[in-house]
């Protein structure tokens, strides 16, 4: 790569591009070899600083970086396999994070040698994170910590080599301090991942138990006890990355609903062609505002905005899975597949009508429950008052007997 001062033109961002690929020919690079090279040119994301996959240019300007790698036939990485380090792991780290952590963390993560998991919901603790019982408790000599507990619901858990956790490490405190935030390594002893099967037949979450897992002082991200403010960061980037994701013109849920439509005349009536035109429109003006959150993160971090955008993901969704069903009428009662698996993503738009109907139930609860998130619209979007909590200022130890 040329040396110099980091691009910040259009211009100088495809020249950079060209080099890369003069560089390195897609047709005769492994995918591997060219989404590192990618990175250390800063084409990654270019909106992260010089070293870490950036150039700390503005963030609009990776479109063009694409377009120009697209146009060429360049691999890419995956985000449906990799979206909880991409969309949450990366952004924390990248806020809180030391250099050391990272440069360590930043480079295999983008690339997809390491997929992350999040270690948030516990079986008690779920919508209310915050009353999350997962202890750590620091051997001081050692710099240490040493952690007991169980995590549910974790997406990705068995293929990830890294875990976002938090635990408590002061039970003194209320329960929205005394919280820390810690990397995780889930090769380590006393890291145990069991199948949660799901109402699809596949088990694609997983419950994590953690009996006397020992994580050094070193992947700590964050101070002591200011677990919970890092992990609000990973929170709002979480339901950014799954509302706010980035489909073409009728893409998304929409996409089979409407070719079926187009496909099967026959089943066709009045009242569902009304249904499917209200949806229609809402999944569109859903994408564009989507398009609007994500130049509105060009100005800095994401905020409740993207709570927002989750609700609506989820209902849309439901309501065009519902529809989908209905249109297909006895077909679409059928199933293709009920094997037990642990499946690598996620895929909505692959599989038939039963899967996406049934899948889509979990929208409503995955990246914070509806409810939970119209009570965050509510107080921090609209500035209504918020609800009486008379738990909010008692220390978590006599808030858990």
């Amino acid at each position: 790569m040329t040396a110099g001062a980091a691009p910040t033109t259009p211009e100088a961002l495809r020249a950079r591009t060209r080099e890369l690929l003069a560089a390195h020919p897609p047709a005769d690079t492994g995918r591997t070899a060219f989404l590192r090279a990618r990175f250390d040119a800063g084409l990654a994301w270019v909106h992260y600083p010089e070293g870490l996959g950036g150039l700390a240019a503005p963030r609009s300007l990776q479109a063009v970086v694409d377009a120009e790698l697209e146009a060429a036939g360049a691999p890419d990485n995956d985000p449906r396999r990799i979206g909880i380090g991409l969309g949450m792991a990366a952004p924390t780290i990248l806020a809180y994070g030391t250099e050391e952590q990272k440069r360590r963390f930043l480079r295999p993560l983008w690339v997809g040698e390491e997929i992350w998991c999040q270690l948030f919901s516990e079986p008690g603790a779920g919508s209310d994170l915050a009353a999350l019982a997962t202890r750590a408790v620091l051997d001081e000599g050692a710099a240490v910590w040493t952690v007991e507990g169980q995590k549910v619901w974790t997406s990705s858990a068995h293929n990830a080599r890294w875990g976002i956790l938090v635990a408590r490490t002061d039970p003194a405190l209320p329960k929205h301090q005394g919280i820390t935030y810690f990397l995780c390594d889930m090769h380590d002893p006393g890291v145990e991942v069991r199948p949660l099967r799901q109402i699809t037949g596949e088990a694609e979450f997983n419950e994590v138990f953690l009996t006397g897992v020992r994580i050094p002082d070193t992947h700590r991200l964050g101070a002591v006890g200011e677990g919970w403010a890092v992990a609000r960061t990973t929170l709002m980037n979480e339901r950014v990355s799954i509302g706010g994701m980035r489909i073409p013109r009728e893409g998304g849920m929409i996409a089979p609903v409407a070719a079926a439509w187009r496909e099967r005349p026959e089943l066709r009536t009045h009242a569902l062609h009304q249904r499917l035109l209200e949806l229609w429109v809402e999944a569109e003006v859903a994408r564009l505002t989507g398009e609007r959150l994500r130049q509105q993160l060009v100005a800095g971090q994401p905020g409740p905005e993207g709570s927002g955008m989750k609700l609506a993901f989820a209902r849309l969704n439901q309501e065009i899975s519902g529809l989908e069903v209905e249109l297909l009428g006895e077909e679409g009662l059928l199933y293709e597949d009920w094997t037990m698996r642990r499946p690598e993503l996620v895929d909505f738009t692959g599989r038939d009508a039963g899967y996406r109907y049934l899948r889509s139930k979990g929208n409503s609860i995955e990246g914070g429950t509806s409810e939970i998130l119209l009570n965050i619209v509510a107080e921090r979007v609209l500035g209504l008052p918020p609800e009486p909590r008379d738990d909010k200022d008692l220390a978590w130890k006599d808030l858990s007997r």
